[in-house]
């Protein structure tokens, strides 16, 4: 990893075809000597529906700027008690981890199941 910190700067990026690997996920292409970030800092940008003058007096619209966060679940997954970790995923909206495993190997078996 870099030492310098804020040295490499992540790239999100979208695959061009709806069937590739990612599934319309976006993705980070990360170089072997970086980690993958923590926290992901990304800016909404929504036009207000007003305009200013630009430098050469055409009407430029005005964007509304707000910076949200995004963090890497499974740093805190290491860093929350089973308990803080289930209230985080409450509040993003996901069931607790053990409902959502136990959903899941229903899914991987009722996959398999069907491909026999």
């Amino acid at each position: 990893m870099s030492n310098r910190p804020n040295h490499w700067i992540p790239e999100i990026c979208y695959e061009e075809n709806e069937e590739g690997i990612t599934s319309n996920i976006p993705f980070i292409n990360v170089p072997p000597e970086e980690a993958m970030p923590k926290v992901v800092f990304i800016f909404e940008s929504k036009e207000t529906g007003e305009v200013e003058p630009g430098t050469d007096g055409s009407d430029l619209p005005v964007y509304e700027m707000n910076l949200h966060q995004y963090a890497d679940m499974e740093i805190l997954k290491e860093g929350l008690s089973p308990l803080e970790y289930d209230r985080v995923r409450k509040v993003l909206g996901l069931e607790p981890l053990l409902t959502a495993i136990q959903k899941g190997k229903k899914i991987t078996n009722s996959v398999r199941n069907s491909l026999s």
